[in-house]
């Protein structure tokens, strides 16, 4: 057999380290051409822990604290936006917001599709993806009407976003098996502390020099920051240098269990991003400054930080349907109790508080929901049951703007009730708390 025809294997011994063997059934090599006492190898870095994936972790962590945590703080965005010149008077400036979120969780699927398909792809689209982001706030820093604001800031920095997460996840996936939940749940914390420290960038930005020049500060610090870490944000596994197009395994979408979870994770997502939204303005109306209806998200944030590690914690210890349903108690109990009542903004705070350690660590059980789906049925890949459960949020994301502009256009309750019930957002307490509550559908029976 000639030497350039020989099929190689790679096997793995228990120190994971790989070597690069002639297949068993293969003839040995020409010695002329490979000397078969040498044998090639290559070294794996640790999966669970070593200095690579800690430093990939650490990574993925101000990726998802960059990329997610801009549009979870666009509440600060929507008070201004609604409040200042061209656009204040303008429908659909919440749009705005969900539209980022939204496009960024639906195209999960096809992207995830299309990464997989061409693994060589994986880390380019990363550089790609942060060019398309700083290009659409670049854009969105030109606009002058909400459509404007929507195409760019909404749906070109989406596209972006997706980009530079998707292989991040990917990536994830194969640095944590044992230790899944508890990365996963390091990195999702990243969105919270986004959400702490960029709405007092933003705020004091927008205040100062206005929504023009504050986009384009933004774009000198995404890049800055994201341009070095994408060194460090690569696959733990050499890249398959087959030219197969792969073919994947989805008849979990049909699955029982899957349709379950992720029935319960779009209605959640409906409702999840309401109080992220509104709670600014809300809080303006019991008398707050700008900079304490900005505190409203902040306080958020920083509690669905602990609640993100917390979850992503237990997930990996506990049934997914148990951690379910603790996120689904606390956080019903905190919107339909706290924030129904609060008529004080010490009792907004506290819905903060509450509200971001049960609602905000919702996400940190995907890791579950994949164990779970591929405990049924092998074949299937988790990554692709991850990119579906994002797109079911996103429905949920997307679908929230319109819902939420219409409920509070209705002021029902207004004057008849206590708390916020009675203050013209209670049809937005009354929704969010109803999708908590049904966000735990999953517990029923997998």
């Amino acid at each position: 057999m000639d030497a350039d025809t020989i099929e190689l294997g790679i096997r793995a011994t228990p120190g994971d380290r790989a070597q690069i063997l002639p297949l068993e059934n293969s003839e040995p090599p020409n010695s002329d051409t490979y000397n078969f006492s040498q044998r090639q190898e290559f070294s794996l870095s640790p999966v669970d822990g070593g200095r690579d994936a800690w430093l990939f972790l650490a990574a993925a962590f101000m990726v998802e604290t960059l990329v997610w945590g801009f549009p979870f703080a666009y509440g600060v965005f929507q008070e201004h936006y609604s409040t200042h010149a061209p656009f204040a008077g303008s429908r659909n400036i919440a749009v705005i917001g969900t539209c980022a979120m939204g496009v960024m969780y639906l195209s999960a699927p096809l992207v995830f599709d299309l990464l997989q398909r061409f693994p060589k792809i994986q880390r380019p689209a990363i550089g790609a993806g942060l060019v398309t982001m700083c290009l659409g706030l670049g854009l969105s820093s030109l606009s002058e009407t909400t459509t404007h604001l929507i195409i760019t800031q909404g749906v070109f920095y989406a596209i972006g976003g997706s980009l530079v997460y998707s292989p991040t996840i990917l990536f994830m996936n194969e640095w944590f098996i044992q230790k899944k939940g508890f990365a996963f749940g390091i990195m999702w914390a990243g969105t919270g502390l986004g959400g702490v420290i960029i709405p007092i960038l933003l705020q004091f930005l927008l205040s100062k020099h206005g929504f023009r020049t504050t986009l384009r500060v933004w774009v000198i610090v995404l890049f800055i920051c994201i341009a070095p870490l994408t060194y460090f944000l690569k696959p733990r596994l050499p890249l398959s240098q087959s030219s197969h197009t792969r073919r994947f395994d989805l008849s979990f979408l049909t699955s029982r269990a899957f349709l379950l979870l992720q029935t319960g994770n779009v209605i959640e997502g409906l409702g999840y991003f309401v109080p992220s939204i509104y709670l600014p303005t809300y809080a303006l109306t019991l008398g707050a400054s700008t900079a304490l209806s900005a505190l409203t998200v902040i306080i958020f944030n920083v509690a669905s930080v602990f609640g993100c590690v917390f979850m992503g914690t237990i997930i990996d210890k506990y049934h997914v349907t148990t951690c379910i349903l603790l996120s689904t108690i606390g956080s019903t109990i905190g919107v339909f109790v706290i924030w129904g009542l609060a008529s004080s903004l010490p009792v907004l705070f506290a819905f903060c508080i509450v509200y971001g350690l049960f609602a905000g660590c919702f996400t940190s059980t995907y890791p579950g929901v994949m164990h779970t789906v591929q405990r049924e049925k092998a074949s299937v890949d988790p990554c692709m049951v991850f990119a579906c459960l994002a797109a079911g949020r996103g429905i949920g994301n997307v679908a929230c703007g319109p819902l939420s502009e219409a409920l509070v256009r209705s002021r029902v309750w207004m004057g008849e009730a206590g708390g916020a019930y009675g203050s013209g957002y209670g049809s937005l307490v009354v929704f969010t708390g109803l999708t908590a509550m049904l966000g735990g559908l999953g517990f029923v029976d997998v």
